[in-house]
C-alpha cells in the first residue's frame, strides 16, 4: 500500500517542524498553520490518511476545522486526533463529541504520539480493506445472482416451449401471454384492493411464472391436443387434466429444492388455477371469486385474450376489438371484473403486445380489425 499521508495542523511554526520531523521517517507529512489552510490541503489529493489538529488557533478553531470536515461527504471518515494543550476532561469530552478519534495533551511525548498515529492509521486502512473486501463480495453475489436468474429464465423459457412444441399454433404465446400479465398486473397495483400484494418483485415474479401455465399439457394425449375440431365430452375432460398435471410437476420441483423458491409458488398457482372462474364454473376445482389466486386470474385474462386474437386448429383468429367485446361480455361471471377494468383501460397496450409478437395468426387478426 502507498505510504499514508498525515495532514498536520498547528498555528505554532515550532509545532509544525519538530512534528514534521517526527513524522517525515514514515510517513507523507502535509503541514497548514491555519484551520483555513487546513481545509485547502485536506482535499488535496490523495487525501490525507489522518489529521493531527490543533485546537486552540486564531479565527478557526479545531472544533470548527473538525465540524467542517465531518460535515464534508469527502473528509468525513478522515480520522482527527486532537493536539492540545487543553487538558480539562471536559475539553478531551468535547473534542470526542465533535467526531475525533483521540485525544492527546500538549506537551507531545513522541512515543505517544507515533504510537497514537499508527493504530489510528492501521485502523483506517483496515476500514478500507474491509469495506474494498464488501464491496467485492457484493459484486460476487450480484454477479451470481445475475447467472442464476440467467439460468432460471432459460429453464423456464425451456420447459415452456416444451409444452408448446405439443401445441404448435401456438407460436409466441409464451411472449405475448408473459407481456400481458406484466401489464396487467402493473395496472391493477394501483388499485387500493391489489396494491398490497402487487408489488414490484411479485409483478417480476408473477411474470416470470406466466410462461409455465400450460406446462401441464406435455402430458395430455396428441390424439385430444391436436385434435382439428371440437372436443367431445370425454376429450374435454381429459384435456382439463393439463391444470393439475402442470401443478404436480411444479410441486415436484418444489419438493426437490434445497430451499424456497418464490416463483414457483406463483407458477404453481397459475398452472392450477388460470382456468377457474369468478362465478365458479372453472376447472379443475371450481373455485370462486377471491378464493381463485390473483396469479391465475390474471393469468386467465391474459390466456383468453391471447386465444381469441389467435388462429387455433379448431377455430380462427378474431380481430380485437371482436375479441374485446366478448371478454367484456364475462365481467364478473368469467372475469375478476376489478381485473377486466383494467384490461379494457389499457386495451391499446395489450393490442401492441400482440403486435410486438406476432405470429401468423396473431398477424392476421391485427390486419383484419385492430
Amino acid at each position: 500500500m502507498p505510504t499514508p499521508t498525515i495532514l498536520i495542523v498547528d498555528d505554532s511554526p515550532e509545532n509544525l517542524t519538530v512534528l514534521g520531523e517526527l513524522l517525515r521517517e514514515n510517513y507523507i507529512v502535509r503541514a497548514a498553520n491555519s484551520g483555513a489552510r487546513a481545509l485547502q490541503l485536506v482535499r488535496k489529493p490523495p487525501l490525507p490518511d489522518l489529521v493531527l489538529l490543533d485546537v486552540m488557533m486564531p479565527q478557526m478553531s479545531g472544533y470548527e476545522v473538525l465540524s467542517r470536515l465531518r460535515g464534508d461527504p469527502e473528509t468525513a471518515e478522515i480520522p482527527v486526533i486532537f493536539a492540545t494543550a487543553m487538558g480539562a476532561i471536559e475539553d478531551e469530552q468535547r473534542g470526542l463529541g465533535l467526531g475525533a478519534v483521540d485525544y492527546i495533551t500538549k506537551p507531545l511525548r513522541p512515543a505517544v504520539v507515533l504510537a497514537r498515529i499508527r493504530t489510528h492509521v492501521e485502523l483506517k486502512r483496515s476500514r478500507e480493506r474491509l469495506r474494498s473486501e464488501n464491496t467485492r463480495l457484493e459484486a460476487e453475489v450480484s454477479r451470481r445472482l445475475a447467472d442464476n436468474q440467467v439460468i432460471q429464465d432459460v429453464t423456464i423459457r425451456a420447459l415452456a416451449s416444451l409444452a408448446e412444441t405439443r401445441d404448435n399454433e401456438t407460436g409466441h404465446h409464451i411472449l405475448r401471454t408473459q407481456g400481458y400479465v406484466r401489464e396487467l398486473a402493473r395496472r391493477a397495483a394501483r388499485l387500493p384492493r391489489f396494491s398490497a400484494e402487487l408489488t414490484e418483485r411479485a409483478i417480476d415474479l408473477i411474470a416470470k411464472s406466466a410462461p409455465l401455465h400450460d406446462i401441464g399439457k406435455v402430458g395430455i394425449p396428441d390424439s385430444v391436443l391436436l385434435k382439428p375440431g371440437k372436443l367431445d365430452r370425454d376429450e374435454w375432460r381429459i384435456m382439463q387434466r393439463h391444470a393439475r398435471l402442470g401443478a404436480a410437476a411444479i410441486e415436484r420441483a418444489v419438493a426437490d429444492a434445497p430451499g424456497p423458491v418464490e416463483f414457483l409458488g406463483y407458477a404453481h398457482d397459475i398452472a392450477l388455477c388460470h382456468h377457474e372462474r369468478w362465478n365458479g364454473a372453472g376447472y379443475p376445482d371450481g373455485l370462486a371469486g377471491d378464493a381463485i389466486p390473483l396469479a391465475a386470474r390474471l393469468m386467465a385474462i391474459a390466456d383468453v385474450f391471447d386465444a381469441l386474437v389467435s388462429r387455433r386448429v379448431y377455430k380462427p383468429s378474431l380481430p380485437f376489438d371482436e375479441a374485446r367485446a366478448i371478454m367484456l361480455a364475462q365481467r364478473g361471471s368469467q372475469f375478476d371484473p376489478d381485473l377486466l377494468d383494467c384490461f379494457a383501460e389499457g386495451f391499446e397496450d395489450f393490442c401492441a403486445i400482440a403486435r410486438r409478437f406476432p405470429d401468423d395468426a396473431v398477424a392476421a387478426a391485427t390486419a383484419v380489425g385492430a
